[in-house]
């Protein structure tokens, strides 16, 4: 049974990140005579009346902090809603009380104008994973997520599995060659990579986003920490799929998954920090402070993200370009989404901000890529664009457990014999990435058959991901 107590816990109920939240995880540390369970009433009672706890000995520390930030002066609190905007949910029975808050409370913006929640919607920071929520001419830095532009990249060869399989320490060998993995790791001197994308205007917008150039170089072509991966694997088309030219088969594929590495993050960072000092919203609603779209910071935000998804795409282009050149075959196509980003759509006949955190676009015809985990099938998927969904569906299969639950509820034996049985090679990778720590592949997908059509559907062979830890996802 799981003790601890971690932020997403206190976020669950109400608990914001700060100042507050860290001092309530403090308390958590020394905690005496209570249980789990005991210590989240508490929790939650001190929250609702901080007021009725300031002589407390656990809490009254943490009341008065609370009682102290509701009474200091302060600018003009933004108010939300009474009443959220109706959204729709897809796949409900799979999502945690914490992520139907987090849109809850996203629907109550003044800027807010539809939203969808995707089967596999999990916990975040302001909008959760798997949010999609269309604004008025304003963008929420933490609606786009940290690594801004992250995506999902898929080269298909005309390769056969019987290759692939009597070639297959050849293929893990030049995945090692040729990929570099974690948090704040990059290349150096004369294995840093070059692309026309570090020639991009933007990089001079201004002085903070000009400083992160030489980072962005560095990292060109690596791929970040915690779920993000380069896996070899075999693709199975059903039938022959016209638009793609690709008859019925199965093929080799190299499938990615990474986003805008430090740079994003950085940018993130930065921007999100102006927006809460720009934007005072309500404490339950404060990791969703947005700029507007005609504001100085809001446009340079709007710069600075399309150059972090642009950089993106280029560490994909790179990594894929370097395995085509070390494996060879004829590429049959090419296959790339981005999640983690906002797009200037018409939704409903009125130009809105479609912030897609965690979520694929699926607009009639467009090619998506939605995997499981390293031993679940993924899918190539195309929209059919339903208004319902804002024209998104999942980004993936989402977590049902924390990574500190995954930690401590799988053994390494466990892992390893998924694998096997799996026949699945992983290079990398903790317990925070086991398997069973994904929601069912296949119930996400029965949630939203009316949202994408499946083209083609992918297996993991030879998987690689970090091994340090590293969560930059």
């Amino acid at each position: 049974m799981e003790t601890r107590i971690n932020g997403d816990d206190l976020m669950g109920i109400g608990y914001v990140e700060g100042e507050i939240l860290g001092l309530a995880l403090k308390i958590n540390k020394k905690r005496v005579g209570f249980n789990r369970n005991e210590m989240m009433q508490y929790y939650k009672l001190v929250l609702d009346s901080p007021e009725n706890y300031l002589e407390d000995k656990v809490f009254g520390k943490l009341a008065t902090k609370m009682l102290e930030d509701i009474n200091s002066p302060k600018e003009t609190i933004i108010a939300l809603n009474p009443n959220p905007i109706a959204y729709e949910i897809f796949g409900s029975e799979q999502i945690e009380e914490g992520a139907l808050k987090q849109m809850e409370t996203a629907m109550k913006l003044p800027i807010t104008v539809a939203g969808a929640l995707m089967p596999d919607a999990h916990q975040g920071y302001g909008l959760p994973i798997g949010g999609v929520l269309a604004t008025k001419n304003s963008i929420i830095p933490y609606g786009v997520g940290v690594d801004i532009g992250c995506r999902m990249a898929m080269t298909i060869f005309d390769i056969n599995e019987t290759y692939f399989y009597q070639n297959k320490p050849l293929f893990q060998t030049e995945l090692v060659k040729n990929t570099i993995f974690g948090a704040g790791h990059g290349f150096h001197g004369q294995y840093k990579s070059t692309h026309e994308v570090l020639d991009n205007k933007a990089f001079n917008l201004t002085p903070f986003i000009s400083q992160l150039k030489d980072k962005a170089w560095s990292q060109l072509g690596s791929s970040g920490g915690g779920n993000h991966f380069v896996e070899w694997g075999i693709l199975d088309f059903a039938e022959d799929d016209v638009e793609l030219n690709i008859s019925k088969g199965k093929y080799v594929a190299l499938l990615t998954h990474s986003g805008s590495r430090g740079f994003g993050a950085t940018v993130a960072g930065h921007y999100t920090k102006l927006a809460k000092e720009l934007c005072k919203l309500p404490y339950e609603a404060k990791n969703l402070a947005y700029l507007d779209l005609d504001s100085e910071a809001g446009q340079e935000y709007w710069v600075a993200m399309n150059l972090a998804g642009d950089y993106a795409s280029a560490c994909h282009e790179i990594i894929h370009q370097k395995l085509v050149n070390s494996i060879g075959g004829q590429v049959l196509a090419k296959v790339e989404n981005h999640h983690n980003f906002a797009w200037k759509e018409i939704w409903n006949g009125q130009e809105v901000i479609v912030h897609r955190k965690g979520a694929t676009p699926a607009s009639k015809g467009t090619m998506g890529i939605i995997p499981g985990s390293m031993t679940a099938s993924g899918y190539l998927v195309r929209g059919k664009g339903e208004t319902k969904s804002i024209s998104s569906a999942s980004h993936g299969a989402g977590r049902q457990m924390s990574r500190t639950k995954a930690i401590q509820s799988i053994k390494s034996s466990e892992m390893h014999d998924w694998l096997q049985k799996h026949e699945v090679t992983l290079i990398g990778a903790g317990l925070d990435e086991a398997p069973m720590a994904y929601k069912d592949i296949e119930i996400v997908m029965a949630a939203q058959q009316g949202l994408v059509d499946v083209v083609a559907k992918f297996s993991p062979k030879i998987v690689r991901m970090a091994d340090d830890g590293s969560r930059e996802d």
